[in-house]
């Protein structure tokens, strides 16, 4: 788990995942659960809120608890069950935005049934041509009597076509790539005008495209200010991944130790290779250099700072986006061609890893953003 030392409740929390993801979810039982309509298990999705993980991540005055080190708790047990329950997209993106930018009554109806697992709920902001511009909106919404009128198109909406309700940032005014004029609006993704196309994703997850030809809206908070919202979320999202990649990490480096052990080549076991043993070294190095910025910078991640965070942000993302490609390439190598068969575990963690690798950023874009703030 992560380096630093837990409080009482995170130690709670990490034992309540770790039992859940020993008891009672095999890595067979998730394949086939990964592969139904949704993607996911709402008999799971049940339980996580009864074990109270559907608050973790949201403010205390809104029936949540803990901050970015309990996030980061959760998300790393997550990694090492490959949890796909769209907890990531419920919770942290679009209840976290709900959280931010939604009016008093909004947040107690929407986060009160979310918490309590009758509603899943998806953020709807990433568009074809976006890429990482976070600004980039060219979804509109006008006003349509009492309400608002949508156009556009969204891309790449985690569990979209699973969601109960949609979170959708719009532009009722400015240019394409202006911070000011982005709102955002709740919309049933059954309603007329709105066409969900869902699909699986390389890591076993789910995702989907979404159409909006004159689609219902209801204004979510104020109008025009929900750039620095959506922001933070996704900051918060990004450090949540990296956590999860501790995980991955975690469990990609003890089997590949363990297959050392077992696997023979020439009359011995692998493991006894002096290569060999470098190899698995630096994988570790790799995964504790992590880990320890992990420590390091997880408070920042709840700065009222934004520099301070995205500084923040952007260091874990970097470290860990290296430190999971090393760990993954060497990982499917060691291994053998083994590792590139669907049946067997391995692939799948790094399969996983590759995703968070280009989810809300890249090395390259993370750095980048680094070096800016730092001038």
């Amino acid at each position: 788990m992560l380096s630093f030392d837990l409080t009482d409740e995170q130690q709670l929390l990490k034992d309540s995942v770790e039992r859940f993801i020993e008891r009672g979810y095999p890595f067979d039982k998730r394949r086939a659960v990964s592969k139904s309509d949704e993607g996911f298990s709402r008999e799971h999705w049940k339980q996580f809120a009864d074990l109270g993980w559907l608050a973790v991540g949201l403010p205390e005055d809104q029936g949540g608890f803990g901050g970015a080190r309990e996030v980061a708790v959760l998300m790393e047990a997550f990694g090492r069950g490959l949890v796909i329950e769209p907890w990531l997209g419920s919770v942290l993106l679009a209840g976290g935005t709900i959280a931010r930018a939604g009016s008093t009554v909004q947040q107690e109806e929407l986060l009160g049934a979310m918490i309590a697992g009758q509603s899943v709920m998806a953020l709807a902001h990433s568009e074809p041509k976006s890429r990482y511009d976070i600004a980039r909106v060219e979804t509109t919404a006008k006003k349509a009597g009492d309400g608002w009128s949508l156009e556009g198109h969204k891309a790449l909406v985690l569990n979209g076509d699973a969601a109960d309700k949609l979170v959708v940032s719009a532009r009722t005014a400015g240019k394409k790539r202006d911070r000011e004029g982005i709102s955002l609006f709740l919309v049933d993704p059954k309603a007329s005008g709105i066409e969900v196309r869902g699909y699986p994703t390389n890591d076993g997850g789910r995702a989907a495209e979404i159409k909006f030809s004159g689609a219902a809206g209801t204004l979510l908070g104020g109008e025009g200010n929900a750039f620095d919202a959506i922001e933070e979320t996704i900051d918060r999202a990004t450090a949540a991944v990296c956590a999860e990649s501790l995980g991955l990490m975690a469990v990609l480096n003890a089997m590949t130790l363990e297959y050392s052990k077992t696997r023979e080549q020439f009359g011995q076991a692998i493991g006894k290779f002096q290569a060999l043993q470098h190899r698995m070294a630096d994988m570790f190095v790799a995964l504790e250099e992590s880990r320890s910025l992990a420590d390091v910078y997880m408070d920042d991640v709840d700065s009222a700072d934004r520099a301070e965070r995205q500084r923040a942000v952007s260091a874990l993302k970097v470290q860990c986006d290296k430190a999971g490609r090393l760990v993954g390439q060497e990982a499917v190598q060691l291994h053998g061609g083994i590792a590139m068969t669907d049946d067997y575990q391995a692939s799948h963690y790094f399969k996983r890893l590759s995703i968070i690798a280009r989810q809300y950023g890249d090395a390259d874009w993370h750095l980048d953003r680094y070096a800016a703030l730092t001038q």
